[in-house]
């Protein structure tokens, strides 16, 4: 595949965790610092993670921008060249938007940052869902939606995503759940946070067993395609194309026996809209044909899904993944289906939303509510996506923004 190469100086961003200190003992009254003293005063320092509104760590409230790339397309060097009349005129007037978007993305490295120790073999799912949500939380200021005055205002942007193996997204632990992370599973890990209905979309995969490497380097470096190909003006089919040739590019030898990575060819990226994970359009991971072309000041989720079986997913399983459908203005009929709906409009919108979600508001005996919503086209329900039993799938996936002279990867960190 033939490339044309820009270079570029790419300005990185510092987003790593605030460093924990170091103190060198002091002998400061003449008496001997022992050993034991030193070890007891260690002990002391505690290696808890510092989460707190973000905020308060961004007192004048400017976030750190992601990853600039220049746009790689001949059609778009003059945008580079016609870059300030074309920044002061479109792209300031997008900055408060922006700045919500970076917000979000610091917000959402310092949660993975957050929780790396506890994504080990051993680990319930439930736990490691409640880590995840509980530090988005925390950090964006909405432990309690019942005691704020805009449960929509920011949060979570969507249920946190533990898929294992075969089952390749959508799936989040229900109440109840006792599934346990084992060293022989691939778990894809997919979260969201939102500012002002502004939602930054990341994924990344966690494997213990290196066999598994491969599959994870294939659709990472995919995922890496697909951002450098994306620009203003590019069509989404010669993405999916990119995508394609790389993930098929890469084999796996899993348990002595060879497989081509393959795109997980009906699922995609998308853009967003506020308030709307996807807002329309889809990002493939293969060639199909669709010309439809980016624009610029848009907001896309570029993921890609790579597996060892048929390339192809279906639904199944216990459904925890639900959105409220927009611009739908059905009559519930029964009145417990009416105060669940209440329930959902003054929480999340349309915003997804999963069973654990109702069940810390207070909601209980719902599900017949709940599926009576389905049944009326209301909510839409979101079951666990899967390729063959037997199969791996591995994703990730980051949020980038089309600025008139540069696209910005704002999800971009130090571990993908």
């Amino acid at each position: 595949m033939s490339e044309t190469v820009v270079e570029s100086k790419i300005k990185e961003v510092s987003i790593a965790a605030e460093p924990e200190l170091e103190y060198e003992e002091e002998n400061v009254d003449g008496n001997e610092v022992t050993d034991a003293s030193k070890k007891k005063k260690k002990k002391k320092r505690s290696k808890k993670k510092n989460i707190k509104r973000i905020e308060l760590m961004f007192p004048d409230e400017k976030y750190p921008q992601g990853l600039w790339m220049d746009y790689e397309q001949d059609f778009n060097l003059k945008r580079t060249t016609d870059e300030e009349k074309r920044y002061s005129q479109r792209d300031m007037e997008s900055e408060e938007r922006w700045n919500d978007v970076r917000k979000g993305a610091e917000i959402h490295r310092r949660v993975r940052n957050s929780i790396n120790g506890k994504l080990q073999p051993g680990a319930s799912l439930t736990d490691i869902a409640n880590a995840i949500e509980d530090a988005t939380r925390k950090f964006t200021g909405a432990e309690d939606l019942t005691k704020m005055d805009n449960p929509k205002s920011q949060g979570i942007g969507f249920p946190t995503g533990l898929s294992l193996n075969h089952c390749a997204a959508h799936f989040t632990p229900n109440a109840g759940d006792k599934t346990v992370l084992r060293k022989e599973d691939v778990l894809k890990v997919d979260f969201g946070v939102q500012v002002n209905g502004y939602i930054v979309d990341s994924a990344y995969t966690v494997a213990f067993d290196h066999q598994y490497d491969n599959l994870l380097t294939a659709v990472r470096e995919a995922t890496n395609t697909g951002v450098k190909e994306s620009g203003i003006d590019v069509r989404l089919t010669d993405i999916g194309a990119a995508i394609q040739e790389v993930m098929e590019s890469y084999e796996v030898d899993i348990n002595g026996k060879t497989y081509q990575v393959k795109p997980c060819r009906n699922l995609c990226g998308h853009n967003i809209a506020p308030y709307s994970i996807h807002g329309g359009k889809s990002v493939p991971i293969v060639e199909n044909g669709d010309t439809t072309k980016m624009e610029e000041g848009e907001h896309f989720a570029i993921e890609t899904f790579g597996t060892t079986g048929r390339g192809y997913v279906v639904s199944g399983g216990e459904c925890s993944h639900y959105a409220r459908m927009p611009d739908v203005n059905t009559t519930p009929v029964l009145s417990k289906a009416k105060d669940l709906l209440h329930t959902i409009d003054r929480n999340f919108g349309t915003l997804p939303f999963c069973r654990r979600y109702l069940d810390r508001l207070g909601e209980d005996k719902y599900l017949y509510a709940l599926n009576n919503l389905v049944k009326q086209g209301i909510v839409q329900d979101y079951p666990p996506l899967n390729d063959i039993h037997g199969s791996y799938t591995a994703q990730y996936e980051h949020t980038i923004l089309l600025h008139p002279h540069k696209k910005e990867v704002v999800s971009k960190g130090d571990d993908y």
